[in-house]
């Protein structure tokens, strides 16, 4: 993966295309490869025509890649450039899967994210192991609520301690500060936050 991991970002699963998605160009090349012999003479500026573009297409297959952090979902493409674009975990608001009959068979189908972003949606085709790469996002997207919702209680914890230890010679601005921006984060209500700013300047 040549995306840059955030600090302490760890990756839980990486995804390619499935392997059929080479199947027309090993034919192409085997087809080129006999046609050359038997053309003979020059025969074999076919084949290696054919034969690089399939090895283009095995880089690109190995460089297209979908990979799922506990953070966010990156989805990374490009063999002479390098594209990468990424949905964060709390953006997304649905993953669906779904596999035609074929692809139940060999292990391939498509992934639809729908997220806030103004793009709505995007769908990766022909992934190998589509259910693993929904059940993954789906797994890392409650596991990332359950931290947020930690690091939240975390810090009301640490305010109502702060509140409780604050005395004459504390610095009441910097304790409002601290409440005022757990307020706009959603974690104390409107009334809750003026209540605790009337206690900290009434003591």
């Amino acid at each position: 993966m040549r995306t840059k991991l955030k600090q302490d970002e760890k990756v839980i699963l990486v995804i390619r295309p499935h392997w059929l998605t080479l199947t027309w160009p090993v034919l192409f090349t085997i087809i080129a490869i006999a046609g050359g012999i038997l053309i003979g003479s020059y025969g074999y500026i076919i084949p290696f025509v054919v034969i690089c573009y399939a090895g283009y297409k095995l880089i690109q297959r190995n460089r297209n890649i979908w990979a799922v952090t506990d953070l966010r979902i990156i989805d990374e493409y490009g063999v002479f450039s390098h594209n990468s674009k990424e949905s964060p975990l709390d953006k997304i608001n649905n993953v669906t899967y779904n596999q035609t009959f074929w692809g139940r068979i060999f292990g391939y189908g498509n992934v639809q994210i729908q997220t806030a972003a103004e793009i709505g949606s995007t769908t990766y085709c022909n992934v190998e192991r589509p259910k693993e790469l929904k059940d993954t996002i789906t797994q890392m997207q409650e596991n990332y609520k359950k931290s947020q919702i930690y690091s939240q209680a975390q810090e009301l914890a640490k305010a109502i301690v702060s509140e409780s230890n604050n005395s004459p010679g504390s610095n009441a601005a910097d304790e409002i500060e601290k409440l005022y921006d757990l307020q706009q984060k959603g974690i104390l209500t409107e009334e809750e936050y003026k209540a605790r700013k009337k206690k900290i300047l009434e003591s």
